[in-house]
């Protein structure tokens, strides 16, 4: 996976609650096996008419929004545990989602793919969505290793948790199988440490 430490960068702004999984990508279009497909499904039934014309009231199919952030309603990803959700939104080019709720098998997705879910106060959120009314082009600054999220016009900075594991994989741009990798040298120390031992005491 891809490294995570710091992004600053414009982001697009879905002011709606309790978007489920269903809605981030359509289950008609869950029988591609190629990731980086699913992109071009995201959102499908609001960004495109029923005559696969793209929707002018959706953000993401406004000019003046851009970015690889997207600030979301709160109770983002609730619904089936498909994973392909996760697999859309980054195929997209979004690398940040934020929200003031997430649902946990979405939250857990996300990050297994590389996705950093954001969770931030209502109240921040709502500061968020004002600034890029105000401004399309505001800046976010997410910081991954000091764990905090910044409006940059104001200033206004919120601390997010995040699962210390997962944070040393992005950070870092490790899968599962990377970490275990990472550790092989400690393990074999680990493991003739043991086997001495156990001699010695056999001795």
């Amino acid at each position: 996976m891809e490294k995570f430490t710091t992004l600053t960068d414009t982001a697009v702004p879905l002011d709606i609650e309790n978007v489920d999984t269903d809605q981030i990508i359509p289950a008609r279009f869950l029988k591609a096996t190629d990731k980086a497909g699913f992109g071009e499904n995201l959102f499908r039934d609001w960004r495109f008419d029923k005559n696969d014309k793209p929707n002018p009231e959706f953000p993401l199919n406004n000019p003046n929004y851009s970015g690889s952030i997207l600030v979301a309603g709160n109770n983002f990803g609730c619904g089936s545990s498909r994973e392909h959700a996760a697999w859309a939104i980054k195929a997209y080019g979004f690398k940040v989602v934020v929200s003031s709720y997430f649902a946990d098998i979405f939250k857990g997705n996300s990050l297994n793919n590389g996705l950093l879910p954001v969770q931030v106060s209502q109240e921040f959120l709502d500061n968020i969505f004002l600034a890029l009314q105000s401004n399309t082009k505001e800046n976010v600054k997410v910081d991954l290793k000091n764990q905090e999220i910044t409006i940059e016009s104001t200033g206004e900075s919120q601390h997010f948790d995040i699962d210390p594991y997962k944070k040393t994989c992005m950070i870092n741009g490790f899968d599962d199988i990377d970490f275990l990798v990472s550790k092989l040298e400690e393990i074999k120390k680990y493991e003739n440490n043991k086997n001495i031992k156990s001699t010695s005491v056999g001795v």
